[in-house]
């Protein structure tokens, strides 16, 4: 078989579990093109990780110069720039692997999945907690049936950070992040809801910047879901939680469970109320049902890396698609729409609503503070969440 040549675009904090993953698999794969617009990172990217990679400072002029010797592209860049990227990479005969969110509109995502089926090509979108153990381990749990069917989820999207995140150039932006916390950090959670549960029929939600005053976004909203039979889904998405505790609780008919791993079965009483004791039984069922799964070989980016490396090498589709993307996207789209509004959004989302383009979310989003500080470049590590481990 082959070496599948692998070229990433966007060299910033991101690109470096692109690159690891990448480079767990040297038999499988290796990165032979490097581009950024600033090309020292490129450079210093290079020099890090011992890279045999052209360098380039534009993705079209990487995609002329090398033409046919491309097989898949990670894209990494500012949320603004997935869909042009993706578009092109796609039409210029590579597969593309683009980062979270997959693009910054319902119409971006849209034309990238035109790209996909016109180029024949794969196009696949990052949502790498679903190869954490404990996050599979409660899909199949949910996937079984044994804590009846899902009556409520809570999603607490608990991040932090500090009030010189928004400085660099382009975050805290409508315009160039595409939104706030919603967007860019609980897309994780909305992904894996979306996974577990489904899409929801009707949205509600508040958005607020309570602690960003250099941020036009978001650094908080509360949505509520409302799915078929009543189901309700509660989804908090911040970045003002001080320890980012992160978890998702599903309460099911005869059950509760959650990542970080917790089961409650409660019984009732003659009266209705619970009864002191649980039910044992289902509640050892469920931890060992869970203690029986097989490990995952590899979590995080290098699982879903793996995973795509693996479609390509098979022939087949990866586990993670652009309609899996685009259903992150519309669900936050619906959110900011319904708290931009006030009011309850039905989905899905008609490709004439103003919300469907970026140019109609720009003219109605509210722009909590203005941004007035900017700088090109940050230092230091970043955080990328919970593992959801006990």
């Amino acid at each position: 078989m082959s070496i599948l040549h692998i070229a990433i675009v966007g060299v910033g904090n991101i690109s470096r579990f692109h690159t690891e993953a990448y480079l767990a698999f040297p038999e499988r794969c290796a990165i032979t093109a490097l581009c950024d617009i600033v090309v020292e990172k490129c450079e210093n990217h290079k020099k890090a990780y011992s890279l045999d990679a052209e360098v380039f400072n534009s993705h079209k002029a990487m995609l002329e110069a090398m033409k046919g010797r491309i097989d898949l592209v990670s894209v990494c860049t500012p949320p603004y720039t997935h869909a042009r990227i993706a578009i092109d990479c796609l039409n210029a005969g590579c597969n593309v692997l683009v980062e979270k969110p997959m693009a910054a509109s319902l119409e971006e995502c849209d034309a990238m999945l035109a790209a996909e089926k016109e180029s024949g090509k794969m196009l696949a979108c990052i949502a790498q907690n679903r190869f954490r153990a404990p996050i599979a381990a409660l899909k199949k749990v949910l996937d079984s049936g044994m804590i009846g069917r899902t009556l409520h989820a809570q999603v607490d999207s608990f991040w932090w950070r500090g009030p010189r995140y928004y400085d660099l150039w382009w975050r805290g932006k409508w315009e160039t992040e595409g939104g706030g916390c919603t967007l860019n950090h609980a897309v994780h959670h909305i992904d894996m809801l979306i996974w577990m549960m489904g899409m929801p029929e009707k949205v509600m939600a508040a958005l607020s910047n309570a602690a960003h005053t250099n941020a036009e976004v978001e650094d908080i909203s509360i949505a509520v879901l409302q799915y078929p039979q009543g189901a309700l889904a509660q989804i908090t998405s911040s970045v003002i939680h001080h320890g980012e505790e992160q978890q998702l609780i599903f309460q099911g008919e005869k059950a509760r469970v959650s990542a970080p791993w917790k089961v409650c079965a409660n019984l009732a009483g003659s009266n209705g109320f619970p009864l002191q004791e649980h039910d044992a039984a289902l509640e050892r069922k469920l931890t060992a049902f869970v203690e029986s799964l097989p490990p995952l070989p590899y979590e995080g980016h290098t699982g879903e890396i793996e995973n795509a490396l693996s479609a390509l090498e098979q022939g087949c589709g990866p586990a993670i698609d652009g309609h899996d993307g685009r259903n992150a996207v519309e669900l936050i789209t619906a959110i900011y729409k319904a708290g931009t509004a006030g009011s309850t959004v039905a989905l899905p989302l008609a490709k004439n609503d103003p919300f469907y383009t970026v140019q109609g979310v720009l003219a109605a989003v509210p722009h909590f503070y203005e941004k007035t500080s900017s700088v090109q470049e940050f230092g230091g590590n970043i955080t990328t969440g919970s593992t959801y481990g006990k």
